[in-house]
């Protein structure tokens, strides 16, 4: 049995997600304790909960502590185990997170999977849809995973109702990467959305990047989009990309926050990001941890930020796999991470 302290670090839902990856993957028993206990409510919220139950159904695990507000978590896998998986979160919570605990299990476990999960799509706190799409998936592909990604509708805080779906073949070989220099950068793209709303919101998005970016010296390229979805919402994705690297981000509409601040959001965060000398945003970073854990060779990334929450998750991955993980830098500040891989089997 593995003991995780749940409120180590962050203390947050990313200890418990990348626990349960880890446990599926490694086959090894894990009791996690004060989970999420650095929150206003500590426990297991719906989006949680699904995350225990989505990996319990691919590993056939016996679990104690699975219900709403439990800070104690017993899990012992059974096995590893492809097919077809339906999960509905029931709230707006993420479906994004449940997706990531269980696809890289489920890309190691030898047969094809088709996952379909229902809930929130474009949720604060949480990857969008579109960020897993345009941002994750790509760097997973290159790292020898095999997956695509279907947003079926969008759900947006605090509704719900979206639907994704993602079909994930065996993983090949799992390759490092090497993400250290950017380069110039050579355009600008994104998407600006609205779901239920009047198209002029995603309008107004666009024109504030085109406003304040206008003058750089590079091309501005940003789509409008409707999209299908269970709940009213608004969002804008914007994408940099960079000679040697790519950088993206998104933020989200609430009631009575005004279009040009959602605009604001994102370009702020390209412009603190691009005031750097980084090649990964710190989320990003984040994302790719236990992934390039269990890759071959020596991975360096150069992020933006070393954020609690990567030296927590860093600290998970240590706990089950015999992986090096070497994060120089302050906290809050820039950063260098190096992993040293130690590939499954």
């Amino acid at each position: 049995m593995i003991y995780i302290d749940g409120s180590q670090g962050e203390g947050g839902g990313q200890v418990l997600r990348s626990a349960l990856s880890l446990a599926v993957i490694t086959g090894k028993n894990v009791r996690i304790d004060g989970i999420r206990a650095r929150r206003p409510k500590p426990g297991l919220m719906a989006q949680h909960l699904q995350a225990v139950q989505a990996a319990a159904a691919i590993s056939k695990a016996q679990v104690d502590g699975a219900r709403l507000g439990s800070t104690t978590l017993t899990f012992e896998p059974q096995g590893l185990f492809s097919g077809t998986f339906h999960f509905e979160i029931g709230t707006a919570g993420s479906t994004s997170l449940v997706l990531q605990t269980i696809l890289i299990p489920l890309s190691l476990a030898g047969g094809h999977s088709r996952v379909t999960i229902r809930g929130g799509t474009h949720v604060p706190w949480s990857p969008s849809f579109h960020y897993l799409q345009r941002h994750w998936q790509p760097m997973m592909r290159r790292i020898g995973f095999d997956f695509d990604l279907e947003l079926v509708k969008a759900g947006f805080y605090p509704r719900g109702g979206g639907e994704i779906r993602c079909q994930i073949r065996p993983a090949g070989r799992l390759e490092s990467l090497t993400l250290v220099e950017r380069g110039n950068c050579r355009r600008i793209t994104g998407i600006s959305a609205v779901a239920l709303l009047d198209e002029r919101i995603a309008e107004r998005q666009r024109a504030q990047v085109i406003k304040r970016l206008g003058g750089e010296p590079m091309p501005i390229l940003i789509e409008i989009r409707k999209l299908a979805a269970g709940s009213p919402g608004t969002m804008l994705l914007l994408e940099a990309e960079f000679e040697a690297a790519r950088w993206c981000a998104c933020s989200l509409g609430a009631r009575g926050k005004p279009a040009e601040r959602v605009a604001d959001e994102a370009i702020e965060a390209f412009l603190a990001f691009r005031a750097t000398n980084a090649a990964v945003d710190s989320f990003l970073a984040d994302q790719l941890i236990l992934a390039l854990a269990l890759s071959h060779g020596t991975s360096e990334l150069r992020c933006d930020c070393i954020s609690q929450h990567l030296l927590t998750n860093a600290d998970v991955v240590r706990a089950f796999l015999p992986a090096e993980i070497e994060i120089l830098g302050m906290l809050g500040g820039p950063g260098f991470v190096r992993i040293q891989g130690a590939p499954p089997g």
